[in-house]
């Protein structure tokens, strides 16, 4: 329960510092722009992301053994949320020739990166799972 409330504690005030460096920062012709794109994050999350694991989920609740299926379901969450925030930038949108300086990063390695840590995670956390659930812990 302390954890719990630690974590609320440090997420309230990581949400406030970027309350505060967005109304001290930007100015207020784009804030508008922000609640759009917070707006469709939730709206990406709540159609797609949300859908997609539901349907794998069920799905391998019939293949995947029963101690893989929580690291499973966490890896696809995680790897859903990590791909829809990368699109704009794997995508380049946005990409101007006269800015070259702008999406001049190898975002497309890094998200492969990413995501091989994500499946060595699972993987872990799946070996871990099985190996107790074997030794009936």
């Amino acid at each position: 329960m302390r954890t719990r409330a630690v974590l609320v504690a440090l997420g309230a005030a990581l949400m406030t510092y970027g309350a505060w460096l967005l109304l001290s920062r930007q100015d207020p012709g784009q804030w508008l722009e922000v609640g759009i794109w917070l707006g469709a994050g939730v709206v990406a999350h709540d159609a797609v992301i949300s859908g997609v694991v539901i349907a794998v989920c069920l799905l391998g609740s019939r293949l995947v053994p029963p101690a893989w299926r929580a690291p499973a379901a966490i890896a696809l969450v995680v790897w859903g949320a990590l791909t829809i925030a990368a699109i704009p930038v794997l995508t380049r949108a946005g990409a101007r020739a006269d800015n070259p300086t702008l999406l001049d990063r190898p975002y497309l390695a890094t998200w492969w990166a990413i995501s091989a840590i994500v499946v060595v995670v699972v993987a872990v956390a799946g070996f871990v799972r099985s190996h107790r659930s074997r030794a009936g812990e």
